[in-house]
């Protein structure tokens, strides 16, 4: 069955992909809003540097859903004039990065001694989770929208590898993937100034750079993938062993590719986006097998919350977390004040901040679940 086909037929959502997608921003919430950074069970931790953890699926994981729901967005796309595809996708692309320009900037203001004091806007960060959505979004959409599905395949090989020539032949040997010796670092660092990049790993380097989005656009012509062929397949038992088979293969080469190019989120190398999308296939599969094949749905309304707001709640999760940490109680930042005295006080370090993180993830379903009953859908 053709692109053209299927968008001859009814409009349909294959419910799993939601969930996958409502999953995926619940997951966002949970590791990004520890009750304290120094104490995180392993599995809610990125990778040091190579390898990968639970935690380093949830942003590939994203991006793969954000194919999904390509494959049903475009199809409007295909018969209608270039100016109207492009004003789109311009229009929504520029709208995302600039929301993510906001959250690098807000609340505008510090903490210095106790005092509010104006942030220096020069030296915000420039990059960062939602920047990265926006241009992958705006250059998967045109990969896609221009070469259809097999040639975008072709093109997602040739980045993949390419990507990996150019942190080989530009890094600096003989450890060119290391954090101090990468080419992403290099090509960000002539684009912008240091003060311009996340400090998180000791240094000035962003993990959502400029030249490592390349490979992560591959994700989401993986996510496109996957959409157009879980609807030409149906949601049948032979579409999730198709999957999970694919998830092997993905995950099969990934490994073997890791030994020459390391799996490795900071610098999204294209074993991690093999890696990654391995493993979302596999998850992908067994959501439609519980909930399409199986029919068990009744536990499926928490991330269903999510799934209907994804970026608001997404965005909302982080400016109330910011403005905790410049809201003064009893001299304190709100969110350490809320931590010591309702989960430090009874738990122990890790459970504590796990507990944290979990009602701060309560709390935005609330708002989602809110949103929801009220019909309010905020799309971007």
């Amino acid at each position: 069955m053709s692109n053209q086909n299927l968008a001859s037929k009814p409009h349909q959502r294959y419910f799993a992909l939601d969930i996958l997608r409502g999953m995926t921003i619940a997951l966002m919430i949970l590791v990004n809003t520890p009750g304290s950074w120094s104490y995180i069970y392993a599995p809610f931790k990125h990778a040091a540097w190579h390898g990968f953890t639970p935690t380093d699926l949830v942003f590939p994981a994203f991006l793969f859903v954000i194919g999904n729901a390509m494959s049903f967005s475009l199809r409007k796309y295909e018969t209608a004039s270039a100016q109207l595809f492009l004003k789109k996708v311009f229009k929504r692309s520029v709208l995302i990065f600039l929301i993510g320009l906001f959250l690098s900037a807000f609340p505008f203001v510090y903490r210095e001694a106790g005092e509010l004091a104006f942030k220096d806007l020069s030296q915000m960060r420039i990059m960062g989770v939602l920047q990265r959505i926006a241009l992958c979004y705006l250059f998967a959409s045109l990969i896609i929208h221009y070469f259809k599905l097999k040639k975008s395949l072709i093109i997602a090989v040739l980045i993949l590898l390419g990507y990996w020539a150019m942190l080989y032949f530009f890094g600096n040997h003989p450890a060119p993937y290391s954090l101090e010796n990468n080419a992403a670092l290099k090509f960000d660092r002539l684009l912008l100034p240091q003060e311009n990049l996340w400090k998180g790993f000791g240094m000035a380097f962003d993990p959502e750079g400029f030249l490592s989005t390349l490979p992560a656009i591959v994700n989401v012509i993986f996510g496109y993938t996957a959409g157009v062929f879980i609807q030409k397949s149906g949601n049948t038992l032979k579409t999730v062993w198709k999957l999970a088979a694919a998830s092997v293969v993905f995950l099969i080469i990934a490994l073997i590719w890791d030994i020459w190019f390391p799996i490795n989120k900071g610098i999204w190398t294209s074993s991690f986006v093999l890696y990654s999308t391995g493993w979302t296939l596999l998850l992908l599969s067994v959501l439609i097998l519980i909930i399409e094949v199986w029919k068990m749905k009744g536990w499926t309304y928490f991330f269903e919350a999510f799934g209907k707001n994804p970026l608001f709640i997404f965005v909302m999760s982080g400016l109330i977390v910011m403005l905790m940490n410049i809201i003064y109680i009893e001299g304190r930042a709100m969110k350490p004040w809320l931590f010591e005295k309702f989960y430090l006080s009874w738990l122990s370090n890790y459970n504590a901040s796990l507990a944290f993180a979990i009602s701060y993830m309560v709390l935005m379903w609330l708002l989602g679940y809110w949103l929801d009953k009220k019909r309010i859908y905020i799309k971007v």
